[in-house]
């Protein structure tokens, strides 16, 4: 962003200002002149977007007036989600969908946001983009925005369960897929989409969990949100528990996948085995019978009669009957 023109927002990942907006508190907002923002806003509230691992975000944080703590959390390195008041500042880390070019949908994108009284400051790392935010900055400019920071947080929460909502539809409709097909699919192409699927899982309720709370904290804390705000946040936190409990029952249904799957191939197994056992048990007489006639030694009876191989054949065919009616007789076939 130039200060001469005043009029474009930042969008390079090189560059440490992502976005920036003055709000005018009824859903319009027009580009920061100047970052750091120069003085409050006499009605609205502002919006800077930042690069967290960018060296001069820091920077620009400090000249802002936030202090070490707040800088600290938002360009830390690793963090989950939470919420938490950092003196007269209110600190929320939350995490959305990746969507960068090849990302997996479970590999989630820490998005910092830190409300003050006259702005929020939001950060994420380089190239992790988030559709939610984008999706905000669409608001904006087509009028559309929130009208003060309690609105702002609502929207934009609103718009990372929305996302998560279709992650979370994906793999039951993947789980329900598999259960459907398991007898018909080949176990070759079960297990690595079992696999993928319990990934997800664990990966998504890793963050859900932790996020679930800190939409609860902050839901609970006094003055922060506006009243009809809180109440529209609780709803997306019942979304976020019902999601986090899709996922264990996503994780049991899985598992359950999977030990079906391996039943069925110890079932196969044991029937390859069966029939073998049942093939050996009636050649085990047979082969006695042909290597005991077919010695090399004097004395063999039938070594002089012509029919001798006849009846010995014929013998080996009886014996042979004789043993599956016996098998049968017994149930084992």
């Amino acid at each position: 962003m130039t200060a001469a023109t005043g009029r474009t927002a930042v969008d390079a990942p090189e560059q440490a200002v992502i976005c920036g907006y003055w709000m005018d508190g009824q859903g319009g907002g027009q580009p920061l002149p100047e970052i750091p923002p120069a003085a409050a806003p006499t009605t609205g509230f502002y919006w800077l977007h930042l690069q967290s691992d960018s060296a001069e975000a820091a920077a620009i944080m400090r000249k802002m007036g936030l202090g070490k703590t707040e800088i600290d959390a938002l360009t830390a390195t690793e963090t989950r989600p939470r919420a938490t008041k950092l003196g007269d500042h209110v600190l929320l880390i939350l995490r959305g969908v990746n969507n960068s070019p090849d990302a997996d949908p479970d590999d989630m994108v820490s998005l910092r946001l830190l409300m003050t009284d006259v702005g929020i400051i939001s950060a994420r790392k380089h190239y992790r983009r988030l559709h939610s935010v984008t999706l905000l900055r669409a608001s904006i400019a087509a009028g559309q925005g929130p009208s003060n920071c309690s609105e702002f947080v609502l929207m934009l929460v609103t718009a990372l369960v929305d996302m998560i909502n279709d992650i979370v539809d994906d793999i039951d409709e993947e789980i329900t897929a598999i259960e459907t097909n398991l007898t018909e699919l080949p176990s070759h192409e079960v297990r690595p989409r079992l696999a993928l699927v319990r990934r997800k899982t664990a990966s998504l309720r890793r963050y859900l969990a932790p996020q679930r709370d800190a939409l609860d904290t902050l839901f609970r804390m006094p003055g922060v949100l506006t009243e009809n705000d809180a109440t529209h946040l609780r709803e997306q936190t019942d979304r976020s528990v019902r999601y986090v409990e899709d996922l264990d029952l996503a994780r049991e249904r899985s598992l359950v996948l999977q030990e079906e799957l391996r039943n069925q191939m110890a079932e196969q197994q044991n029937l390859r085995m069966y029939i073998l056992s049942i093939v050996a048990a009636v050649f085990l007489p047979l082969s006695f019978l042909t290597g005991l006639f077919g010695m090399n030694v004097a004395g063999l009876p039938g070594t002089t009669d012509g029919l001798a191989f006849v009846y010995v054949s014929a013998s080996m065919i009886a014996v042979g009957v004789g043993l599956v009616v016996i098998m049968r007789w017994l149930k084992w076939i």
